[in-house]
């Protein structure tokens, strides 16, 4: 429960993400009195937390006086110098790349995640929704939502763009897991420290990734792991740190994001039965409701941006080197930017101002995929049943990097 945790603790425990009305309510309150929050936790370095809109959105948009660096995340002080000191390359994909690197690797694959590409793969989005539509047929009347169909679902689509065969799909689950979940123990696995989880699982990526780099350079296909293995930089091959890197990004932030985005949209429909009555009334509110769903669940909880010169926010002044974290959910719950921002409203008129997927020159290269599949799936799922209710209570995952809904349990009946 969070009623224990200092300010701080709110956005480093684990434990703090496993009921965000709670934190929500804390958050609120700091929000208000205490926007540039101090993290001041043991064995931490000590960040700014920013939880207003217009702070987040401003640092976000500014990639010139606030950079992006390999420490991108925060996690506890020993861990990065166990890092470090382990010799595992350090984190180098398009989140912790800035300037004209940034640039130039993010020219590497942007073609595969234009507005037009992406439309172009609606139909096999369409066809992926569908199979595991029929999957929820298949069970019956009752499954966890996010388990059984949500967490596959989405993991599907992105590996179908990359072309990992549906063979080893188990394996990028748990690679991924592994990654954003380290500190749950339901993804421990046989590893019972959060650090050498995540070691584990970045080192198995880079044994699985160099296989797929050999294998697509010898025989290049139409998919995204082919475009990553062939990529080059003024001319060169990437370097092998940066290609590592770029596969593990786009495998990890393609699917456990979207699939908290979709499990959490639905739990907040199934709360709010005036919200998706409305929905399944009028179908064609599933873009603007996607938007209200990414908005509600921020599944990025957030990243760090390095000052290059003494700066001020707010009544704060953040000196050079100094980090802020970039608090998303909570930016996404500023009641001066979304009126009533803790209900849930299909209909906002402003839910594309949500800061889920960043700003400026870091905004989410997968964005407009990751609308598609909450979209979709909700677009064709809903008209299909009659009814759909929850059946149990859902649970979260406990991190504090990315998280969100890890179960739902529902009971629902197709119509006939």
């Amino acid at each position: 429960m969070t009623e224990n945790l200092t300010p701080g603790q709110l956005f480093v425990d684990p434990d703090a993400w496993t009921n965000m009305s709670q934190w929500h309510e804390r958050v609120a309150h700091i929000r208000r009195t205490t926007p540039v929050l101090p993290l001041d936790v043991a064995g931490y370095e000590n960040v700014w937390v920013l939880t207003r809109h217009s702070d987040v959105f401003n640092v976000s948009r500014d990639n010139i006086k606030w950079l992006n660096t390999p420490r991108a995340v925060l996690g506890p002080d020993a861990d990065w110098q166990k890092t470090v000191a382990s010799g595992m390359p350090l984190p180098a994909s398009l989140v912790q790349l800035d300037g004209t690197k940034h640039q130039k690797h993010r020219l590497v694959a942007s073609e595969w995640f234009k507005p037009a590409a992406v439309g172009s793969r609606q139909s096999r989005i369409d066809e992926i929704a569908d199979q595991f539509i029929e999957r929820m047929r298949e069970l019956g009347t009752t499954c966890d939502f996010a388990r059984d169909i949500v967490q596959p679902y989405t993991l599907r689509v992105i590996m179908d763009i990359y072309g990992v065969p549906h063979e080893d799909e188990a394996l990028m689950m748990e690679l991924t897991q592994g990654v954003f979940g380290a500190a749950d123990p339901e993804f421990m696995g046989d590893v019972g420290d959060p650090g050498a989880r995540l070691a584990v699982s970045i080192m198995r990526f880079i044994q699985y990734f160099a296989a797929v780099t050999e294998d697509r350079r010898a025989c290049p296909r139409d998919d995204l792991a082919t475009v990553i293995a062939n990529g080059q930089i003024d001319g060169c091959p990437m370097g092998d740190v940066e290609r590592l890197w770029f596969y593990i990004i786009v495998a990890t932030a393609g699917h456990d994001t979207t699939s908290f985005a979709l499990s959490g949209g639905l739990e907040v429909l199934l709360q709010n039965p005036a919200q998706l009555q409305a929905l399944r009334d009028d179908p064609n509110l599933v873009v603007n409701a996607t938007e209200e769903i990414i908005r509600w669940t921020s599944p990025v909880r957030h990243f760090l941006r390095l000052a290059t010169e003494d700066m001020r926010i707010g009544d704060s002044i953040i000196p050079e080197g100094g980090r802020v974290l970039l608090s998303y959910p909570a930016a996404n719950r500023d009641e001066t930017t979304f009126v009533s921002p803790m209900n849930f409203d299909v209909r906002r008129t402003n839910a594309d101002k949500n800061v889920s997927f960043g700003g400026g020159t870091h905004y989410c290269l997968g964005a407009q995929f990751a609308r598609r599949e909450v979209r979709t799936f909700l677009g064709r799922l809903l008209p299909q049943l009659a009814t759909i209710e929850a059946n149990g209570e859902a649970s979260w995952s406990r991190a504090h990097f990315v998280s969100g809904v890890k179960h739902l349990p529902i009971t629902y009946c197709f119509k006939n």
